[in-house]
């Protein structure tokens, strides 16, 4: 956790992040506008609003205080004279942060550091107009642009208006214009070729087909049909022949008839 950590390191050392306080502070100074990291700017602020703080008194001393930070003289002076005055009725709060997204890249997350009363300048065209600058652009879209002089048409409106114009006349002269013909195909010496031997092809009699030899097949069948008739003969004779009894049965039969005869003659001799 962070408690009670009030500074950023930003992977730099102490003198590190002095030399880059010190390029900062001088950029700012000098365009009073700057994009940066946002962690950068949220350190860079309060520096730069003290030095402001201090600038306002514009005694010696804090000329050669702020030398110590801003080794410039030329926008040290600029600071006295220029800046400062301009919030000598302003207690703090002389800069603003507005976040840009995020860096492609390192996705760091980018953040512009400005004077609360910075206004952009608009850049002169070759026809002597002045070009809306993008944060005009920007403003108009949210709807906090500032209108124009001789109309009640803000810059994003204007130019909403110059892009509809543009697209009505493209339309126009697409619908003026005389479609072209289709060009006629290219024949290949290699499609004339095979049309010309085409007819040639069509010319020539066609071959007949040859018969089909069927006179070998139908032997084949006959002989193997022939095997089957004679096992069907065999059939017939094996169900004509009567079954033969088996002889141990007709001599278990003839046993008991004699055992019979056998006691018949012995009770007649006892009674003789």
């Amino acid at each position: 956790m962070r408690h009670r950590v009030q500074h950023r390191k930003l992977g730099r050392t102490s003198a590190h992040r002095k030399a880059l306080f010190r390029n900062q502070l001088t950029a700012l100074f000098t365009h009073e506008r700057i994009i940066t990291t946002l962690a950068k700017a949220k350190t860079l602020r309060p520096v730069a609003e003290r030095i402001v703080t201090k600038a306002r008194t514009g005694t010696l001393a804090a000329r050669r205080d702020i030398l110590t930070m801003v080794q410039d003289k030329e926008i040290v002076s600029r600071l006295f004279d220029e800046i400062a005055p301009r919030f000598s009725d302003r207690p703090g709060g002389y800069l603003r942060i507005m976040r840009l997204g995020r860096r492609h890249g390192d996705a760091a997350e980018l953040a512009i550091i400005e004077f609360v009363d910075y206004e952009l300048s608009a850049k002169p065209t070759a026809d002597g107009d002045k070009k809306p600058s993008l944060m005009d652009r920007a403003k108009g879209m949210l709807g906090g642009a500032a209108k124009e002089e001789g109309g009640d048409e803000t810059p994003a409106e204007a130019e909403a208006a110059e892009a509809a114009e543009a697209a009505e006349e493209a339309s126009v002269e697409e619908e003026t214009k005389p479609k072209k013909k289709a060009a006629p195909k290219k024949t290949t010496k290699k499609a004339e070729a095979k049309a010309d031997d085409a007819p040639a092809e069509e010319a020539k009699p066609k071959k007949k087909a040859a018969p089909k030899k069927t006179a070998k097949k139908a032997d084949d069948a006959d002989a193997k049909a022939k095997p089957k008739k004679a096992t069907a003969k065999k059939a017939d004779v094996a169900e004509a022949k009567p079954k033969k009894k088996p002889a141990a049965k007709k001599k278990a039969e003839a046993k008991p008839a004699e055992k019979a005869d056998a006691k018949a003659d012995a009770e007649e001799k006892k009674e003789e």
